[in-house]
């Protein structure tokens, strides 16, 4: 069509985006986090090695279920993907939990992310895979390594300008982001074989909710037993931190890594559901994070 998606979606919207978290990551406000090592540890394994493992055991049970196939792999490219950029920092920050440790964990996923949720998807859904392995590697390091890393290097020259300014970010990266959503959807209805039912839709959804409710509570137990070291600042951002799963880097990951796929929609619906799920969960749990946390510093 006249968006040309094949080259404005694929190259310039994903270069964009990462681009722009390159511009608006402010580097400086990680190094306080850095050196809290045994924190950093927990989260990325837990959202990069036992999250994608145990959503692969629960598939292995529902497979045998009439849930549309192509959904189930969808939920597991949501447990292949790295922790967001922005909502579990949003509502660490709402609580009032470990903010610098919630960004660092939040950056330094992505950048995981880049190299290990390709690896995880090829290892759990490698057959599905139409794209070869160093051609994978080799646009995702274009559309997204290069642009971020000349976003923090222009960053450095335009920093008192973007301090003044604050340039909305956030709206930006949404709406590229949704553009990209538009146009996966449009290749949905183009496809005259897509058959999604709605029993298959309303299980995954309360699958969805049921996974990210277990896994919270998971880490919550980990991160507060007498010997784990951590404060009940960095449970807060433990919690948001190991459950979240970035949309902004998944749909752009999907797009490359199953390029030219004919279920590539049906594959990115669980992680189009479990973006607003999150956020949804967490805002509402908030108050009662909270006033744990308050009670347990008193």
């Amino acid at each position: 069509g006249p968006l040309k998606p094949e080259i404005t979606i694929t190259y310039i919207a994903v270069s964009a985006i990462f681009f722009n978290s390159g511009l608006s990551l402010k580097t400086e406000e990680l190094t306080s986090a850095l050196m809290h090592v045994k924190l950093h540890l927990f989260v990325q394994i837990f959202t990069l090695v036992f999250f994608p493992t145990a959503i692969w055991l629960f598939l292995q049970l529902l497979s045998i279920t009439p849930i549309n196939e192509w959904l189930l792999k969808g939920l597991q490219t949501v447990g292949c993907m790295p922790p967001p950029v922005s909502s579990a920092v949003i509502l660490t920050k709402a609580v009032g939990g470990n903010e610098a440790a919630a960004i660092f964990n939040s950056a330094f996923g992505s950048f995981l992310g880049i190299v290990i949720t390709p690896l995880l998807l090829l290892l759990f859904l490698g057959s599905s895979s139409s794209v070869p392995f160093t051609s994978i590697f080799s646009q995702l390091f274009m559309t997204v390594v290069v642009p971020l890393i000349i976003g923090q290097i222009v960053r450095r020259y335009i920093k008192d300008w973007l301090e003044r300014k604050k340039p909305p970010f956030g709206a930006i990266s949404s709406c590229v982001l949704l553009m990209i959503i538009y146009t996966t959807f449009c290749d949905t209805f183009a496809n005259p074989n897509i058959d999604l039912d709605k029993f298959s839709l309303i299980i995954i959804v309360f699958i969805i909710f049921s996974v990210q409710l277990s896994f919270m509570f998971l880490t919550f137990l980990f991160s507060t037993r007498n010997n784990s070291g951590f404060t009940a600042a960095d449970t807060v951002a433990i919690i948001f931190c190991s459950t979240h799963k970035s949309l902004t880097l998944g749909i752009p990951m999907l797009k490359i890594v199953f390029a030219g796929y004919e279920h590539l929609s049906l594959i990115s619906v669980p992680l189009l559901i479990y973006h607003p799920a999150q956020i949804l969960l967490g805002s509402l749990l908030v108050p009662t994070i909270k006033s744990w946390m308050v009670s347990r510093q008193k």
